[in-house]
C-alpha cells in the first residue's frame, strides 16, 4: 500500500467512529467526499473498525513515510482500536485504555501533595482563619465571578489582547478568526470547535459560573495562543504541506493529550508564567496583565493574589484523575467519588457532581488524564528550556510538529 492509500484508509478509519459515537471526530477539515462516503455507508460495527485499525497497524511498516509520521500514525491506530474494542463491550483495564488513547501510564497521585496545597492556599486566603478553608475558597470565588451581562465583554477583550499576542510572537493567517457562543447543558466549561480555514467557534458553558481569575486561562485555552492557534499553524504548516492525517482530529488519542497539555500551558506561555511543572516561579506572572485589562472594563480584580492562589493550588492537578481511577480502575460508587473530589478540591457538591459529569461520560471517561498528564508532560518538556527565547521556541514546536507523548519523553 502507498503512503497516500495508506493516510487515506486512517481518514476513512477515523471518520468511521463517528458513526458509533457522535462526537468522536473533533474536528474534520479535509476532503468533504471522504465524510460523504462515510455517511453513506452503513454504520460500521465497533469489532470491525478494530479489525481494520490492527490492520493499519500490521502494514504501516510496509508503508514508505518518514519515521515521524509513521510513528504518529501508529500510535493513533493503537488508540482507535482500543476505542473500538471499548465499543464492542470488551472489557479492559482503566489504566491500560488510558495507556492505549493516550501514550502515557498513569498512577494515583499523592494525598501528601493535597494537604500541601491546601496549606499553601490557607496561607493565600489567610483572612478569617476561624472559619474553614473550603468556606474562604468558596466566598473568593463568589466575589470572584463575572457578573453574566458582563461576561461578553470579559471574554472580547482577553481575545483580543491575547490575539495581538500571539500574532506578534507566532503568525497566524490574516483570515484567521474565533467566534464565541454561550451554550448550557454540557460536561465541560468551554470547548473549540475546529470549523478549518483558519476558523474556530469557541462555546463557553453557561452553566458554570464564570470566574475572573479563571477566564484568561480559558480563553488562552480555547484561542489563542491555545486550541484555534494549534489548528490554524498546522493547517498552514502540516496539511498544506501534504500531511493530511491532520485534517482529522478525534477524541481519545494521542492527539489531544498533546493538545490540552499545550493548551493549559498557553496563558503563561504567551503572558509569562506561573508555576511551572517542577513548581519554580518565573518572570512576570499573568495576574497583573488580567487585572490591567480589568480595570480597563471597570472590574476589581486583584491579579497578585489570584496567580499566588493558582500557584499554591498546583499540587492539586492529580485529584481528578484519582477521581477517575476511584470510579473506573477501584468501583467506587458515585457518592463516594464526589465526597473525594469535593474534599481535596474544595468544590461545591454542584460543582463536584459537574466533574463526575464529565468523568462518567462514555465518550469523556478517560479524558480527564489529557489535562493532567498532558500538563505534566510538556510543562517538563518546556522548563527544559535555558531561557525565555528558548522556551518561546520549545512551545513554536508544539503548536507546528506533529509530536507524540512518547517522543517528549
Amino acid at each position: 500500500m502507498d503512503a497516500a492509500t495508506f493516510v487515506r484508509e486512517y481518514l476513512l478509519l477515523g471518520l468511521g467512529f463517528d458513526r458509533v459515537e457522535e462526537g468522536f471526530v473533533d474536528a474534520f477539515t479535509g476532503d468533504p467526499d471522504l465524510r460523504r462516503q462515510v455517511a453513506d455507508a452503513p454504520a460500521p460495527q465497533p469489532r470491525d473498525l478494530a479489525r481494520r485499525a490492527a490492520r493499519l497497524r500490521a502494514e504501516l511498516p510496509n508503508v514508505d513515510l518518514p519515521a515521524a509520521r509513521a510513528e504518529f500514525l501508529g500510535v493513533h491506530l493503537r488508540a482507535l482500536e482500543c476505542s473500538a474494542r471499548k465499543f464492542a463491550g470488551e472489557e479492559i483495564g482503566f489504566v491500560d485504555e488510558v495507556h492505549a488513547y493516550f501514550d502515557v501510564r498513569i498512577e494515583p497521585g499523592s494525598v501528601d501533595d493535597y494537604r500541601d496545597a491546601h496549606r499553601a492556599m490557607d496561607e493565600v486566603l489567610a483572612g478569617d482563619g476561624s472559619r474553614p478553608l473550603a468556606e474562604r475558597l468558596q466566598a473568593h470565588r463568589a466575589a470572584d465571578e463575572i457578573p453574566p451581562e458582563r461576561l461578553a465583554e470579559c471574554v472580547e477583550a482577553f481575545s483580543s489582547a491575547l490575539r495581538d499576542l500571539v500574532r506578534a510572537r507566532y503568525p497566524l493567517p490574516e483570515t484567521e478568526r474565533v467566534e464565541y457562543e454561550v451554550v448550557g447543558d454540557k460536561p465541560w466549561s468551554g470547548f473549540n470547535y475546529y470549523l478549518g480555514d483558519y476558523r474556530s467557534k469557541v462555546a463557553i458553558n453557561s452553566d458554570l459560573k464564570q470566574h475572573m481569575a479563571n477566564l484568561p486561562h480559558l480563553i488562552a485555552h480555547e484561542a489563542y495562543p491555545g486550541h484555534h492557534t494549534e489548528h490554524c499553524r498546522k493547517e498552514a504548516g502540516l496539511v498544506d504541506a501534504g500531511q493530511i492525517e491532520h485534517t482529522l482530529f478525534l477524541v481519545n488519542t494521542p492527539q489531544c493529550l498533546m493538545a490540552e497539555g499545550l493548551a493549559d500551558l498557553a496563558l503563561g506561555a504567551i503572558v509569562g508564567h506561573g508555576s511551572g511543572a517542577g513548581g519554580a516561579t518565573r518572570g512576570q506572572g499573568w495576574g497583573k496583565w488580567a487585572q490591567e485589562i480589568y480595570a480597563d472594563l471597570g472590574l476589581r480584580f486583584d491579579g497578585e493574589r489570584a496567580e499566588a492562589l493558582s500557584n499554591a493550588s498546583a499540587k492539586l492537578l492529580g485529584v481528578r484523575q484519582d477521581a477517575a481511577l476511584l470510579l473506573h480502575d477501584r468501583g467506587r460508587s458515585h457518592d463516594e467519588v464526589a465526597e473525594f473530589l469535593q474534599t481535596w478540591t474544595l468544590a461545591s457538591p454542584e460543582r463536584a457532581r459537574q466533574s463526575l459529569r464529565f468523568l462518567s461520560s462514555s465518550l469523556w471517561r478517560a479524558y480527564t488524564s489529557t489535562y493532567v498528564e498532558g500538563y505534566r508532560l510538556l510543562g517538563s518538556w518546556l522548563d527544559r528550556a535555558g531561557d525565555a527565547d528558548e522556551r518561546s521556541e520549545l512551545f513554536r514546536r508544539l503548536l507546528d510538529e506533529p509530536l507524540i507523548p512518547s517522543a517528549l519523553r
